[in-house]
């Protein structure tokens, strides 16, 4: 399966002369120090928009890699990175429990435990499958604030943060 919304999300100059992509070694797409974003596909786009506005916000350095592949992903790349920044985000759209997030913060918490500064954040999906219409209101975005009320106790109320308050939420801790 395949975001459609990528098919007219960018356009990007590629080489016009033969070229390997690695797909089982994560890129690098910008260096930082203060805290570790992990994502790939459509979700870059709105990861290098709060980005931006988070450095120039917090006076942080956000450091971005794009997984490229989910099986098999680089782990190396991405440990190496969450040891250095202490602090790890990890954004995909798909839903937030059961993806591909919830296996890259487990290995991350169990890899980097001792180095963590702060909690491993996923910012992701709600658990619900939706329809193309719909999908704007349920995949995360930079500065969602979505709360859902499951039940009929308004104290069960959940918050979804999106990007820009993931990255505050972890150099503030």
């Amino acid at each position: 399966m395949e975001p459609k919304v990528l098919y007219r999300a960018a356009r990007e100059e590629v080489p016009t002369d033969p070229f390997e992509l690695p797909l089982d070694k994560a890129e690098v797409l910008k260096p930082g120090s203060d805290v570790t974003i992990i994502s790939y596909s459509t979700p870059l786009y709105w990861c290098q928009s709060a980005i931006e506005a988070a450095e120039k916000d917090f006076g942080v350095s956000v450091e971005l890699i794009d997984m490229r592949s989910i099986y098999p992903w680089d782990r190396q790349t991405i440990l190496d990175s969450v040891r250095k920044t202490g602090r790890a985000i990890v954004v995909h759209e798909s839903m937030v429990n059961y993806g591909v997030g919830s296996e890259v913060a487990a290995t991350i918490q169990e890899q980097c435990f001792l180095r963590l500064e702060a909690p491993v954040q996923r910012v992701a999906g709600l658990t619900t499958h939706m329809g193309l219409a719909f999908e704007k209101f349920i995949v995360p975005d930079v500065v969602r604030k979505l709360r859902v009320e499951p039940s009929d106790n308004p104290a069960s109320l959940t918050y979804y943060p999106g990007i820009y308050d993931a990255i505050r939420k972890a150099i503030e801790y």
